[in-house]
């Protein structure tokens, strides 16, 4: 008998501004989830989304990490890329998604567009899921290669991924059991590459998933639909997908994700004021089923206690005027 194979789970931060309240619980869940089964975690920088980048964000991440005690067995270094595992910050790894590309373009499930996403909300009759926006399908038989869509509109074309129109996906996820969809009704062919010289999230997200050799991914919920488009990633990329874990993303009063406009939740800022990490650890474990209110802990401490059954089904709701600290 094959025996099981050891669990590999990753924190997978974008540095795009300061780590707040709602990150911190999600990667505490994922920390707790691996150490839990004895597994090793890996610390992924997802520094692709070039405009919001900000440079000393990564530094940040390292260091507010670090103070919450949510350590990891593998980073990224600072000697560049020159082999798979050198470094785990997505901008080193371009040449891998490079070859993913060029993959899914030989087997014709990729064409270029020049849609614009006004010509996209333009065409839609109704809302979708999850206020998703689906993509009608305008370039999908448009253009004969990328240099035509280049002269038609005077730019490098972003590059969809093919759907079809009949696949359902699914997938059992640990938290919310089983989850079907089918990506062609609420999304229709999505975006795998900006440029062909600029990778998106779901097509990075599957390479190096793959190629750290994550057993589960454990992110917020609403990741879910894009668990979707990963899954036809995955099998057209002839890889084998891990399993999934989502849990309910933090939300402020209005129901919206956590953010400035619900008031300064910055570890760095809590730190700052003089917050200890056992408090801002013991309120996240407290709103996770963990902890008993007003109890201050670290992660470490929290392993044994760690169940999923434990963990509320609600979104949990922070208000930066409500809290304990």
């Amino acid at each position: 008998m094959t025996p099981p194979s050891p669990y590999i789970g990753r924190m997978a931060p974008a540095p795009t501004g300061a780590m707040h309240l709602g990150n911190a619980r999600t990667f505490l869940i994922a920390w707790l989830r691996c150490r839990s089964q004895g597994g090793r975690i890996f610390l992924r920088i997802e520094d692709l989304d070039h405009p919001k980048v900000k440079p000393e964000a990564q530094e940040q991440i390292y260091e507010d990490l670090r103070w919450l005690g949510l350590t990891w067995d593998e980073a990224p270094l600072a000697d560049g890329c020159s082999q798979p595992h050198a470094a785990w910050v997505q901008s080193r790894r371009l040449a891998f998604y490079q070859r993913a590309l060029e993959k899914l373009h030989a087997k014709g499930l990729l064409y270029p567009c020049i849609c614009t996403r006004r010509d996209i909300e333009r065409a839609q009759a109704a809302p979708h899921a999850d206020e998703e926006t689906r993509y009608p399908g305008f370039c999908r038989h448009r253009f004969a290669d990328a240099e035509a869509a280049r002269l038609a509109s005077g730019r490098e074309p972003a590059w969809r991924f093919r759907v079809d129109d009949k696949r359902e996906t699914f997938f059992c996820d640990a938290f919310y059991g089983i989850h079907r969809s089918r990506v062609a009704e609420w999304s229709g062919d999505f975006v795998v590459a900006r440029t062909w010289q600029q990778p998106a999230y779901q097509l990075a997200a599957v390479v190096d998933d793959a190629a750290m050799g994550i057993t589960e991914v454990v992110r917020a919920d609403d990741l879910l639909l894009s668990t979707h488009r990963q899954l036809l990633i995955y099998t057209a990329l002839e890889l084998h997908p891990p399993a999934f874990l989502h849990v309910p993303l933090v939300v402020g009063p209005d129901g919206r994700r956590l953010a400035k406009r619900h008031g300064d939740t910055r570890l760095s800022a809590l730190r700052a004021a003089g917050v200890p990490a056992s408090r801002i650890v013991g309120w996240l474990a407290m709103t996770c089923g963990l902890a008993q209110p007003g109890e201050e802990c670290m992660p470490a401490d929290l392993i044994s206690r760690f169940a999923l059954d434990r963990l509320p089904q609600s979104r949990p709701v922070i208000s930066r005027d409500a809290l304990p600290f």
